[in-house]
């Protein structure tokens, strides 16, 4: 990147936005796709920024407060042959939000999805996210969370992510190699990544985390339809540890199921290879198709 296009990050110091940005920087260019192929999609919060300060060249889309997955749906649908990486924070992606997350899983769209996870709405000064605790208080707040959290990983399982795996930022070579699989697996990919806000949130912060944190041993891959319910009921045991130890790693990944994609072109035979993207709508600025007498029907209202 020239000089001149550089972008200064406006991110906290110890913010753990800084190690999913290096972690997904390094993936990108370990992946080895090509760079027109891949566009970053996030929503608004302090995550929002990940497509302004990533050093690859990548094209990005700065979108709306919950609107994430629908932008990078639409991107998607017009061309599946498009790697598209979603960057959303807890109160964006699971506030507002949830509703296109659910939506998005159960579609089982070919997508990579990357939780900013810190518990607070950290842009709008430290309320509760959805994935506070219940009865937390952290030091913005005037009084403890009334509400029960939502456990982005069982939510994840639940709805249909067919990859569902947990992150530390301030790991950044094993949340690194986590996108890479992500990246490469077929379906919607979900990674919840436990980021401390320093500025914030004073519970769950760097030194609470290094203490608890570990890399789970499991077989995550379901290999047959039978497979299906003991990876789901291993998933749950480790998305429900929390306290003294709080596991991390590839949870639940499961190829068997069609992906929207897939279930698309079954009805349109050439959306694989010929999609809404890559089709022409005009030569020298003449329409192709003429839509005058769609536009000229009568409707009854």
């Amino acid at each position: 990147m020239a000089e001149s296009e550089r972008v200064m990050s406006d991110w906290c110091p110890g913010c753990g936005d800084f190690g999913i940005l290096r972690a997904e920087d390094a993936a990108i260019k370990e992946l080895g796709i090509p760079m027109e192929r891949i566009v970053i999609v996030s929503g608004i919060g302090c995550s929002g920024k990940t497509p302004h300060f990533l050093n690859s060249p990548v094209s990005g889309v700065h979108t709306l407060h919950g609107r994430a997955l629908p932008f990078a749906t639409g991107i998607k649908m017009a061309n599946p042959n498009l790697e598209v990486i979603v960057n959303f924070g807890d109160g964006d992606g699971l506030g507002i939000g949830a509703g296109h997350f659910v939506n998005a899983g159960r579609r089982n769209l070919d997508i990579t999805v990357l939780l900013h996870n810190n518990g607070v709405y950290g842009l709008t000064k430290g309320q509760a996210a959805p994935t506070l605790k219940l009865n937390e208080k952290v030091k913005s707040m005037p009084s403890p969370n009334v509400n029960g959290e939502v456990n982005p990983v069982l939510l994840a399982l639940a709805v249909g992510y067919t990859f569902v795996a947990r992150a530390y930022a301030y790991d950044v070579i094993a949340t690194k190699e986590l996108i890479k699989q992500a990246v490469k697996h077929k379906g919607s990919a979900f990674i919840d990544i436990l980021q401390p806000c320093p500025t914030y949130n004073d519970i769950e912060t760097k030194e609470f985390y290094d203490k608890r944190v570990y890399k789970a041993e499991m077989d995550p891959v379901v290999k047959d339809q039978e497979d299906v319910a003991p990876k789901m009921l291993a998933t749950i045991s480790k998305a429900t540890e929390w306290g003294d130890r709080i596991p991390l790693g590839l949870f639940y990944r499961n190829e068997l199921v069609s992906t929207y994609e897939e279930r698309i072109s079954k009805s349109i035979p050439n959306y694989l290879t010929d999609p809404p993207a890559s089709q022409r709508i005009e030569t020298g600025g003449v329409p192709i198709t003429l839509i005058d007498k769609l536009l000229s029907v009568k409707r009854v209202v």
